[in-house]
């Protein structure tokens, strides 16, 4: 099969790396022009990817209507802040991209002010395509080097070519499950980057594995309370996409967002921590989102609050935890 992946981070080099494993054809575009040609130099993505090389059948492409010329599948692997940006690019230079069928966000985030989840901002820039989501406890630099991962990806109609997108991604390294409940799979990979900064800071205070415990099993339950008012089945949580990720990303040293917890827990602030980052800490701008979008709601989402009010009020680490030991006890 042919993929584009647009986006050069970790994950989108990754993906790259491994579907070129399975011997597709694999086009991969950064954003900057400046990345594409140190990565055609280089072989390497050293500045997101170090020390693994790229297999030479991987295109490097920057152009969006070449890349999207052959391709059948577009895999989006940028942030979801951007995400919208770079379909309205893609919509631009569709005109030569007569085998495109699906695009796929490995994006974990709602947009800023709309709230919308990633396969709803394709959905609306791009309706002439199918949208998924492919989401699961992966870590970028295991899941290149080809150690065996798991994943779900959430399409709402599936389909034959469906069923041959799921194949085409699996592999002797790599299992993929699919569900069409795809709010449900985009709500859990959104939250549990929430949740792991709430975790780092546990690391970072020294509160040991009992509080760790006790806030991803209360944060679990959240998640589903949360997705399942949202319009999501409960089920899915219990899943790759819910319970999976929130553990691989709240136990994960890899993680950005279980670090830049630590780091607040640890007496750094926000602001500091923010200056000058090339990565992305997904976590920040979602948790504001899915916050006003509870508020809206009216669901009931103290873990989530509090996080919020640690990362845009500056309210101390330390005082969240009183917070939320203090609150009404009540059954499980």
């Amino acid at each position: 099969m042919n993929f584009a992946i647009i986006g050069a981070g970790a994950w989108g080099t990754a993906f790259a790396i491994h579907l070129s494993r399975l011997n597709h054809t694999v086009t991969l575009c950064p954003r900057r022009f400046e990345q594409a040609l140190a990565i055609s130099s280089a072989r390497e993505n050293t500045d997101y990817l170090p020390g693994i090389p790229l297999p030479p059948s991987i295109q490097l492409g920057h152009e969006l209507t070449p890349v999207l010329m052959e391709a059948e599948v577009i895999l989006l692997a940028c942030p979801s802040q951007v995400l919208r940006e770079t379909c309205e690019r893609i919509r631009d230079n569709l005109s030569l991209a007569t085998q495109l069928r699906y695009i796929v966000s490995l994006s974990k985030g709602l947009e800023v002010g709309t709230h919308l989840r990633p396969t709803e901002i394709i959905s609306a820039t791009l309706p002439q395509y199918g949208a998924g989501a492919l989401t699961g406890p992966t870590n970028a630099a295991e899941f290149a080097r080809g150690q065996p991962a798991a994943m779900t990806l959430g399409i709402s109609h599936l389909n034959d070519f469906a069923a041959a997108v799921q194949t085409a991604l699996s592999g002797p390294t790599l299992r993929v499950y699919t569900t069409d409940d795809v709010a449900g799979v985009e709500i859990g990979s959104c939250l549990k980057n929430v949740y792991a900064i709430a975790a780092g800071c546990c690391d970072g205070l020294k509160l040991g594995d009992n509080a760790k415990a006790a806030l991803l099993t209360r944060a679990l339950a959240e998640m589903v309370r949360v997705g399942q008012a949202l319009g999501a089945r409960p089920e899915t949580f219990y899943g790759l996409s819910g319970f999976g990720d929130l553990v691989a990303t709240c136990h994960g040293g890899w993680s950005r967002n279980r670090e830049f917890g630590q780091r607040l827990g640890e007496g750094r602030t926000t602001a500091e921590l923010l200056a000058g980052r090339k990565t992305v800490v997904e976590g920040y701008k979602t948790a504001e989102s899915f916050n006003e979008l509870c508020n809206a709601r009216g669901i009931d989402a103290p873990i989530l609050r509090e996080i919020r009010a640690m990362l845009r009020d500056s309210k101390p680490p330390a005082q969240v935890l009183a917070s939320l030991m203090g609150r009404e006890l009540k059954r499980e």
